[in-house]
């Protein structure tokens, strides 16, 4: 797999059935290797690793219900009291991150009303700040660790 603009670590990959397969040590179970998971794997890794994000407030590929359909989140970080805190979809590195991309991230936070919402093929990386009270957002420039994220909620 391609390397990715993040760091390293070791991933746990095996073959079966002539499929191969990746560790998803959140879910704890082997998934279908493609280059999105790819990307899902070590950004988790990153956020749990280099940026304190718990992993058990961590889910990854949560049904949402949105207008009478059913919608799976790539992952959902949660706060102390268990309520959405981030929203964030992967893309395989060879996905451009284009407006119809947060579209689709938007889309979800209509069911679930975070404040941050971020976006990575694992080679560029976007984090957008929502402002409910002004009804603004604000782009980032680094993803916050866990313990901005939580101390932003207040404001």
């Amino acid at each position: 797999m391609q390397a990715l603009n993040l760091p390293t670590f070791s991933v746990k990959v095996i073959e079966k059935e002539k499929k191969r397969l990746i560790f998803d040590f959140i879910r704890k179970k082997y998934v279908a290797l493609t280059p999105e998971e790819w990307v899902r794997q070590h950004f988790i890794n990153y956020l749990i690793t280099s940026l304190n994000y718990p992993k058990e407030l961590i889910v990854n590929e949560m049904w949402i219900k949105l207008n009478n359909t059913s919608k799976r989140c790539d992952s959902i970080v949660y706060n102390q009291f268990l309520e959405p805190l981030v929203i964030i979809e992967y893309k395989a590195p060879y996905i451009k991150i284009t407006e119809s991309v947060f579209e689709q991230i938007i889309h979800y936070n209509f069911a679930l009303h975070v404040k941050y919402l971020i976006v990575s093929n694992g080679m560029t990386h976007y984090c957008c700040q929502i402002d409910y009270k002004n009804l603004t957002y604000n782009f980032l420039k680094e993803i916050p660790d866990y313990s901005t994220l939580n101390n932003s909620e207040e404001d």
